[in-house]
């Protein structure tokens, strides 16, 4: 199984900062987590995209691309729509490089537990990146179910 396969693990997370190793970097433990949690918003991005469709429209699976983050770098799946139509605002098409203040922002926005409101001032704020309250709310909730999940 290759390394953007594997799921994070906090357990691991965990034993790995006890025995010293990194968080960031080309072996940083921290990198399955980003890429979860991008993978879940650009997700949610698109099933609110096609829910808002003014024509049929439906998932078409995933492109791949390698993406570099302070964290390391790991194969982002991006999904795609029959039409064509849905265009990330997370991480744009073309885009290859996650910033470490966008990466930072995306852990603490959720780790907070801020509001909607406020996490989509934020995004507009220091990256110039708008959502309507539903596309954030239905990030927000994708991105709260992974959290959870570990």
């Amino acid at each position: 199984m290759a390394k953007d396969d594997i799921q994070f693990d906090l357990n691991q997370a965990l034993e790995d900062l006890k025995a010293g190793k990194p968080m960031s970097g080309k072996d940083g433990f921290l990198t399955p987590l980003i890429k979860q949690l991008t993978e879940a918003a650009l997700k949610a991005e698109q099933e609110k995209h096609l829910e808002n469709a003014p024509e049929p429209n439906r998932k078409n699976g995933y492109s791949k691309k390698t993406t570099k983050s302070p964290v390391g770098s790991f194969e982002l799946d991006t999904p795609r729509d029959r039409a064509g139509s849905f265009k990330p605002q997370l991480i744009k098409k073309n885009q290859t490089h996650l910033t470490e203040d966008l990466e930072r922002k995306i852990l603490a926005l959720y780790a907070h537990g801020n509001s909607y409101q406020s996490n989509r001032e934020h995004l507009k704020d220091y990256y110039d990146i708008e959502f309507s309250n539903g596309t954030l709310n239905a990030v927000t909730d994708k991105l709260l179910q992974e959290l959870q999940s570990w």
